[in-house]
């Protein structure tokens, strides 16, 4: 039996938040209104202690999520990837539409973020914020880390997380 010890390192704060709004399909068929939420982002990674005795730097952890945080706030998210919600990019008017089945949003280029994923769910959130985590800073670390989590809160207590087994 193996008494080796898991080591974690979290960051939440107060500004790991940005406000962003969005719309998902459910049911097939059911899509809802535009709306908005402050969402909160906490990110934790699992692994063994370095030779500086941490897990991984909690103020590049931080910092690197701030920047994608960053990215995301004051912005409407749409999806690349959604069968039913069709989203093209007019580069000459700077426009972004998005339509399902006879609804149509029309909104200015700068105000949107189109995430490569099927549904703006805060789960699918959480992904591809680890994903872009793992890109961007978990790679560039040289320790060897096990595994990173993403949680986001949409709404206060209602949290989506996602884990992604690094090894």
């Amino acid at each position: 039996m193996s008494h080796q010890p898991q080591f974690r390192v979290r960051v939440t704060k107060d500004h790991l938040v940005f406000s962003a709004a969005h719309f998902i399909t459910f049911n097939g068929n059911i899509c809802e209104r535009l709306h908005g939420h402050n969402w909160r982002v906490a990110v934790e990674v699992t692994g063994a202690l370095d030779e500086n005795r941490y897990v991984f730097d909690f103020i590049a952890l931080r910092d690197a999520t701030q920047s994608l945080v960053n990215q995301l706030d004051h912005r409407v998210l749409l999806p690349e990837n959604h069968p039913l919600i069709k989203v093209t990019v007019d580069e000459k008017a700077q426009e972004v539409q998005a339509t399902f089945e006879s609804r149509r949003w029309v909104f200015p280029r700068e105000d949107c973020v189109i995430l490569p994923v099927i549904n703006t769910t805060a789960e699918e959130i959480a992904q591809w914020l680890a994903h872009q985590l793992i890109e961007t800073t978990i790679k560039k670390h040289r320790h060897e880390l096990k595994a990173i989590r993403v949680d986001v809160e949409e709404n206060f207590g209602q949290w989506a997380q996602c884990e992604i087994q690094l090894n």
